[in-house]
């Protein structure tokens, strides 16, 4: 590594979050780890936001405040990254928090596989879900990825963690060297609103870095959405899930990206975008959304999409309808094996309870995700 004393340039892209800031900025504020800077991006808020940042900085001199008008999350993140000086950037949503040992241990952890010949890109680890937040019911569970991310060696490469693909983006729980982001010019795309920007840039991050770390352990600490708002969103922008596949199928090709367990994936993540908007929405009389289907049934490999257990057999009939495609068959064995060995990963992983609330929620859901 560089020294003893990397910057880690700390961005958080903030909208109308003056309900969680101060919580968010004083997570950073008590890191243990002291050569940080705080970059707050303001864009555009109209509630005390602002304020809370202002008020922040004049008791802490490592926080600058950056305002300017409306122009989305992923333009936020792409000034606080212009204006960055540190080695590391590390991205903190403000309705988020993160636990005070995260950037020690994080850098100690890369400190470990040092190497003159290829320096690390990546440093991801997982993260806490924090269900039913700011509620009595609040409870702090592993994400989804958790013990489930066993590289056969450190630092690796993608193609040996395929798993860091096929879950929530949480771009958030790692930190990126910034000389990386600049040598590859990997950016946010600046889409209005949040417009899941995340997407694309995980896929051009951990596809492209030469060099990932991984510690399992939890830092980051997420508010997890509500089922009214999931609901909301898909009623509201149904295609946004569709448009964020294309986006990353694209870096996929246009990084000549061929693995099959990278591909198999992007098109579980694809499929669960389906099955949530069919939940939600419905794809019968709604021919914007049956075309975006189609085109995104188009760049899938038939046998990438037959053999992966984690697709319903009622999701590979759909699929192969539509391509117009001969399905083999499509017995539930390798499903159900695979349902099975999630409910004991989730066992281990989230305990008794949460899992059976899981499953509980899976089974009434499971008709409409699945397309029947």
């Amino acid at each position: 590594m560089d020294s003893d004393n990397q910057v880690v340039s700390v961005i958080l892209p903030i909208y109308n979050a003056g309900r969680y800031l101060d919580q968010a900025l004083a997570s950073v504020e008590e890191q243990t780890y002291d050569a940080i800077e705080i970059i707050c991006v303001n864009d555009g808020s109209t509630d005390d936001s602002l304020t809370i940042m202002r008020a922040h900085a004049n008791h802490d001199a490592r926080i600058r405040v950056i305002n300017q008008p409306n122009r989305g999350y992923g333009a936020a993140m792409n000034r606080g990254i212009a204006e960055a000086t540190g080695t590391w950037i590390a991205i903190l949503e403000p309705d988020d928090w993160i636990e005070p040992d995260a950037y020690s241990e994080m850098i100690a952890c890369a400190r470990n596989f040092v190497s003159s010949d290829t320096p690390i890109d990546v440093i991801k680890t997982p993260y806490w879900v924090i269900r039913n937040p700011d509620t009595p019911d609040e409870v702090k569970l592993n994400c989804s990825y958790r013990h489930r991310v066993r590289p056969r060696r450190q630092p690796f490469q993608i193609h040996d963690a395929p798993h860091l693909l096929g879950h929530h983006p949480s771009i958030w729980s790692a930190l990126y060297r910034r000389s990386f982001l600049d040598d590859f010019s990997i950016r946010f795309r600046e889409i209005p609103g949040a417009g899941w920007a995340d997407n694309p840039f995980l896929v051009e991050t951990l596809c492209q870095a030469r060099s990932i770390v991984y510690l399992d352990k939890p830092f980051y600490c997420y508010r997890e959405e509500t089922p009214e708002k999931e609901i909301a969103l898909s009623k509201r922008s149904p295609l946004l899930p569709f448009e964020r596949w294309q986006d990353m199928a694209d870096i996929l090709d246009r990084l000549h990206v061929t693995d099959p367990v990278v591909w198999t994936q992007q098109i579980t993540r694809g499929f669960t975008y389906m099955g949530g908007i069919i939940q939600n929405t419905g794809l019968e009389h709604r021919p914007e959304l049956q075309a975006a289907v189609h085109r995104m049934f188009d760049r899938m490999d038939p046998n990438l999409v037959f053999k992966n257990p984690r697709v319903t057999p009622a999701a590979k009939r759909l699929f192969a309808e539509y391509r117009g495609i001969e399905h083999p068959s499509l017995g539930r064995l390798n499903h159900l094996r695979y349902l099975a060995a999630e409910a004991l990963y989730n066992i281990r992983n989230k305990g008794p309870r949460q899992t059976l609330r899981m499953i509980a929620k899976f089974v009434t859901t499971y008709g409409r995700r699945a397309g029947n």
